[in-house]
Formats: structure tokens, C-alpha cells, sequence
């Protein structure tokens, strides 16, 4: 059977995607699973793969830190590439981030052909120093070719889970009530700052009649107080596909995982960058997402700005007014949004991957 080691951590935008693309795989692949210690995929990934976990991080920091962070890569080159070896791997497939780097030197090392995916509309910068050293990249937006030195790169937009792409059924804690529903996200570790901006909002919107479904992360010191009425709070929810359909609008960071799920579900968003990410890559998928209306773009701001409230009362006004659908500006953004979605992203990365593998047996079967 052929054998896949996908290298992904860290973040729901790396490991989604790359779930999605190993279960769009024939079920006779035999799937191994990199990862890091104490991360997110500690949780999602040993349930359905076997799990095998090295130690890697960024390259950044000085003096110390900055050797200490090479030793480790040096470290994890070493480790994946016994374990490429010992399981006779034929494929690797990274989704990116730090566990990439280790993932495509051992790669690279052992002749064996690797796939990196990057979804953001700027590749960070293991794609971008890296990106060389791949059989192949792939990227979720177009806007990515223009950063990279490859401009061969395909676009393959970014796999989402089944079950973004079929119908689900609401949840039974949503709000009650027929008002617009507005689902607050901050992605899989939730957002501090986009948090605080909109707790100040809730009784204004419950007052309107706008239910809210504001899931605040795990790491949030001021969830868990009292609610006005019609808004649940959660730290983390499941039902992402069900909530994204059921929305009239998100507020939403903009993680290119966030933006492909809003994407398959066609779910008009408010999106806030997260000002710190590497790269400011956030600022740039949001854009991705303005560009073709899919999107108003928010800039983080204190709790006291008025600029968020505006732009909510602006989108969701005229659907508490019961208007027509040629005066809703939600209806032409979820269409923008729909636009962007590539449903069959996880299907042509298979196939990909497919691929290489037969060429890699063939090339085996002719050396033996």
C-alpha cells in the first residue's frame, strides 16, 4: 500500500487541511502523522493516525535562543529522516508552519518526493526559503504566486472537511428566536483582542434582536459572566459547518483556514486581521476575501471604538428591517464569498500525492 507521512501542527489552519486531504485518500494508503509535542494535534490527529512527534520551532529569536532553535531543526532533520526510512515512506505532504522545515530537508535528504501546501495569500517563510527544495507547491490563493520565486506553484485553493461541503443540521443550544444570527470567531485559539471588542456589543444586539453565538477560545479570563439574552457563549464548538451555514454573518480573524471554511459555507464576514501575524499575512487574506466582496475588512481596536458596531449595524440593518434582497449587502457578499471556495481542493491534492507515489514505486521497482 502506499505510504504518506503528512507533516502538520499547531494551528486548526494547518491541520484541517491536511486532514481533509488524507481523507480524501483511498483507504489502502497507510497514513503516518508528524507532529510536534503538546500541540493541537495531540488531540485531533492519534484518534485516526498513528502520531509520531519531534521537537522543531521557528527560526527566529538571537544570540542563544536562535542556536538552540537550529539544534532542534538539526535534531528533527535527523529524526524524520530515520522515520521516512523505517517506514518505508513514499510521499511527504506538509501544510506548512514549522514542522515543514525539518519535513522537506529529511525529504529532500532520502530522495523522497514531498508537496507543500501553503494557504495563505503570503507563504511564509518556510515556503518561501524551502519552497525550492519541493517536488511541488501548492497554494490556496492566487494571490501567493506573486511572492514566490516558483511561479509554477498551483492553485489549488485549500481543503476543508466534508462536512463544510454538505448540509448540517443546527445545533439545538442555538439561540432561539427568528432574528439575523451573528457567530463571533476567533479561530482554534481563540482571540483576546477580537473578544473584547465585541463584549461590549452583546446587549445592544440582543436588544435588536440579533442572536449571537460568540465562541471565545479556551484562553479568554473574562468568558463565563452573564449574557444578555439570546447569546450563547462557548469556548470551542464542533458544529463549525453548521454554524457557518446557519449565519447571516461572522466576525472572523482571517487565518486562511477560517477564510476557506467561510468560503465552502458562503457566510459573509466582518474579518479583523490578527495585527501580529508573521508577515501581516492575516491583512492579506483579508483582502483576498474584500477584493471580491466577500468581505469588510475591521482593524482591531479598543473596546470603546465605535468603528465595529457601525459596520455590524451597516451589514445586518437591512435584514432586521426585513428589506429586500436587492437592498442586503449580505446577499451579494455570501456570493462573493461562495466564489472564492474550491471544493475539490483536498481531491486535487490526493491526486497529486497519488501521483508521486506510483512514480516513486516505479522508480524503486526499476532500481531493484
Amino acid at each position: 500500500m502506499p505510504r504518506l507521512l503528512i507533516a502538520a501542527s499547531g494551528t486548526g489552519g494547518h491541520l484541517f487541511p491536511a486532514l481533509a486531504v488524507a481523507e480524501a485518500l483511498p483507504p489502502d494508503w497507510d497514513v503516518r502523522w508528524l507532529g510536534v509535542p503538546d500541540r493541537l494535534e495531540r488531540e485531533l490527529v492519534p484518534s485516526r493516525y498513528p502520531l509520531h512527534t519531534v521537537r522543531a520551532g521557528g527560526w527566529q529569536g538571537r544570540g542563544l535562543r536562535k542556536l538552540i532553535n537550529l539544534l532542534h531543526l538539526v535534531q528533527a532533520i535527523g529524526s524524520v529522516r530515520r522515520l521516512i526510512r523505517r517506514e518505508r515512506i513514499d510521499v511527504v505532504f506538509s501544510s506548512g508552519g514549522y514542522i515543514a522545515a525539518p519535513s522537506i530537508l529529511a525529504a529532500r535528504w532520502c530522495g523522497v518526493p514531498v508537496v507543500l501546501h501553503d494557504s495563505n495569500a503570503i507563504p511564509g517563510r518556510v515556503t518561501r526559503l524551502l519552497g525550492r527544495f519541493c517536488t511541488h507547491l501548492a497554494v490556496g490563493l492566487p494571490q501567493a504566486l506573486d511572492r514566490l520565486p516558483r511561479r509554477s506553484a498551483l492553485v489549488t485553493g485549500t481543503p476543508v472537511r466534508p462536512e463544510f461541503l454538505t448540509e448540517a443540521p443546527p445545533p439545538d443550544w442555538l439561540p432561539p428566536g427568528e432574528g439575523p444570527l451573528l457567530l463571533v470567531m476567533g479561530g482554534s485559539q481563540g482571540a483576546l483582542g477580537l473578544n473584547r471588542m465585541v463584549r461590549p456589543l452583546l446587549g445592544a444586539f440582543s436588544k435588536a434582536g440579533i442572536r449571537v453565538v460568540h465562541l471565545t477560545g479556551h484562553n479568554d479570563p473574562e468568558a463565563g459572566g452573564a449574557l444578555p439574552a439570546g447569546v450563547v457563549e462557548r469556548p470551542f464548538s464542533d458544529a463549525m459547518p453548521a454554524l457557518l451555514q446557519s449565519a447571516a454573518l461572522a466576525i472572523s480573524r482571517s487565518g486562511a483556514g477560517a477564510l476557506s471554511e467561510l468560503a465552502a459555507c458562503g457566510t459573509p464576514a466582518i474579518l479583523v486581521p490578527y495585527p501580529a501575524a508573521a508577515d501581516r499575512h492575516q491583512d492579506a487574506n483579508a483582502q483576498a476575501a474584500a477584493s471580491v466582496g466577500a468581505a469588510v475588512i475591521v482593524e482591531q481596536h479598543p473596546p470603546d471604538s465605535p468603528t465595529l458596531a457601525r459596520t455590524v449595524w451597516r451589514l445586518l440593518g437591512p435584514r432586521l428591517r426585513q428589506a429586500p434582497p436587492e437592498a442586503d449587502p449580505l446577499v451579494a457578499m455570501g456570493a462573493g464569498m461562495a466564489r472564492l471556495a474550491v471544493p475539490d481542493a483536498d481531491r486535487q491534492l490526493a491526486d497529486l500525492l497519488r501521483q508521486l507515489a506510483e512514480g516513486a514505486r516505479e522508480r524503486a521497482r526499476g532500481r531493484r
